[in-house]
């Protein structure tokens, strides 16, 4: 390629911006058939009671906090700039714009998304990401884990415990289900919304609104074609991000407009899929109240290669997870121990694509339980996996060690779920 092509390439980006934006210009945002495409996503506006006391403290001008958590999609993968244009963002823009005061300075933004994982990280997550160790307390939590949770290997009881941990906080905040579409037509909203519809929660579902259109032509009433709604096979573009959040803004009007809900959300009843986890907490080299026995061994040393997160309006990842322990490849042969008591366990690992990472065994009460590969993923990434669920808490001995053969390569145990 000369140099005369490279600069008038250089020139045309400049001049018409990034695909994501030339593609969000090609749609007609005002058209009745876009109208009519928003409206399919409201699945349920389901009960209002807590989502219009909101409202109305946000327009008495009180602090209201709306957040996210969900998976790449969430954190604003596809979107340029991925920290404004972001579906969250753009959601929280509409909910100042349409309840809020002056300048909206009253509403505040968290957004916790975090790719490639699903709600069983999620939900050991949510008080340190969220909550950020209870100096937030959102108002309304909007849930986004519809193409993230085909790595949930409790089929739900993740999710459902995630939305209970939500719903039962003292604050009473509102939960809004969203349910987002790979460019396959895949989604999980079979499994999940039936949670949604335990509980009558509102859900947005964005497989709704766009997929049944894409087959249809210009005439026929399509409104955006794939090419144009997807950045690639997983994210949206600025367009698809936009289309989100005016589905969101959409809900949010069918309820400003709807009867008060006189009486709350019932919680009084048998979980619809299981809520084993609500309860979970974080436990790693920072986070251990005394609740656990460790003896590190060979893995003393700490990994700040991990894996990295835009949170809120942030231009650059943060690190995730770094009050880790890693074994090297000279850290020896001695194994990481832990005695805890409790009903269940959840190891986080870091998965990895450099080949000096290997395989680590781990043994709960003497038993191997799992050969964890950082490869099968192959990408720094965090990894939540179950090694224990019973009813009754009762102490357990973990052991992990190097795998035979790997006893020279880098492991890194990022942290643990557990529940009392």
């Amino acid at each position: 390629m000369n140099w005369l092509l490279i600069v008038l390439i250089v020139v045309m980006v400049f001049l018409c911006g990034s695909p994501s934006s030339v593609q969000a210009n090609t749609i007609d945002f005002e058209s009745q058939a876009y109208q009519q495409m928003i409206v399919k996503s409201l699945m349920n506006v389901g009960n209002n009671h807590r989502i219009k006391k909101v409202m109305e403290k946000a327009q008495r001008g009180e602090n209201v906090t709306i957040a996210f958590i969900g998976g790449s999609i969430t954190e604003g993968a596809g979107a340029n700039p991925q920290q404004t244009n972001c579906y969250a963002y753009l959601t929280y823009t509409y909910f100042k714009e349409m309840f809020a005061p002056g300048d909206g300075s009253n509403v505040h933004f968290v957004k916790a998304g975090v790719g490639g994982t699903p709600s069983q990280l999620g939900v050991i997550r949510y008080e340190r990401d969220v909550l950020r160790n209870g100096t937030v307390q959102p108002d309304i939590v909007v849930v986004e884990f519809a193409v993230n949770d085909w790595d949930d290997e409790t089929k739900g009881v993740s999710y459902e415990s995630l939305v209970l941990k939500i719903l039962e906080a003292e604050n009473d905040p509102a939960v809004i289900l969203l349910f987002n579409v790979f460019e396959s037509d895949w989604n999980l909203q079979d499994r999940l919304a039936p949670v949604g519809w335990h509980y009558n929660l509102p859900m947005v579902s964005i497989k709704d609104a766009v997929v049944p259109q894409f087959r249809l032509s210009k005439e026929q009433g399509n409104v955006i074609t794939k090419a144009e709604f997807f950045a690639d096979q997983y994210h949206p573009t600025n367009a698809g991000h936009k289309i989100i959040a005016d589905c969101m803004a959409y809900l949010f009007s069918e309820v400003a407009k709807a009867d008060f809900d006189d009486e709350d959300i019932d919680l009084n009843k048998a979980p619809k899929i299981g809520d084993a986890f609500k309860n979970i907490k974080l436990l790693d080299r920072k986070e251990n109240p005394d609740i656990a026995e460790i003896s590190p061994g060979g893995f003393n040393l700490t990994d700040y290669d991990v894996q990295r997160a835009m949170f809120d309006i942030q231009p650059v990842g943060i690190p995730l997870f770094t009050n880790n322990w890693m074994h090297g490849a000279n850290s020896g042969s001695e194994s990481f121990k832990m005695k805890i008591t409790s009903k269940s366990l959840m190891l986080i690992f870091k998965d990895s694509w450099n080949p000096q990472f290997g395989k680590a065994e781990v043994y709960v009460d003497g038993k191997l339980v799992l050969t964890a590969d950082p490869h099968i993923i192959n990408w720094t990434h965090c990894h939540a996996t179950l090694l224990y669920q019973e009813d009754v808490a009762r102490e357990h001995e973990i052991e992990i060690k190097m795998a035979p053969g790997d006893e020279g390569k880098n492991f890194t145990i990022l942290g643990f779920g557990y529940v009392l």
